[in-house]
């Protein structure tokens, strides 16, 4: 049930806005090419498990988990269909 202004669905339509942006900005990130033998950031070899199940993986398990941590690299949700998201 939509209220205001907003169509049946509208909050849906939002859901899935969001799920879309998510999974877009996710695959944006995947590594493409040949996987790299050794950790851009720290130096150390990345094991060859790794480097076979994700290819064109560039970081070590330790140095992803750490990026994966930074505030930039956190996600918030999708305010396109918020009235309020137009007034800031």
């Amino acid at each position: 049930m939509a209220t205001g202004w907003a169509h049946d669905g509208a909050v849906q339509d939002q859901i899935d806005a969001t799920v879309q942006d998510a999974v877009l900005r996710a695959r944006s990130k995947l590594a493409d090419g040949p996987s790299l033998s050794h950790c851009l950031e720290c130096g150390e070899p990345i094991a060859e498990a790794r480097r076979t199940a994700i290819p064109g993986v560039r970081l070590c398990v330790a140095c992803q988990e750490a990026q994966d941590r930074r505030p930039e690299n956190l996600s918030g949700y999708n305010r396109r269909g918020s009235k309020d998201s137009q007034l800031r």
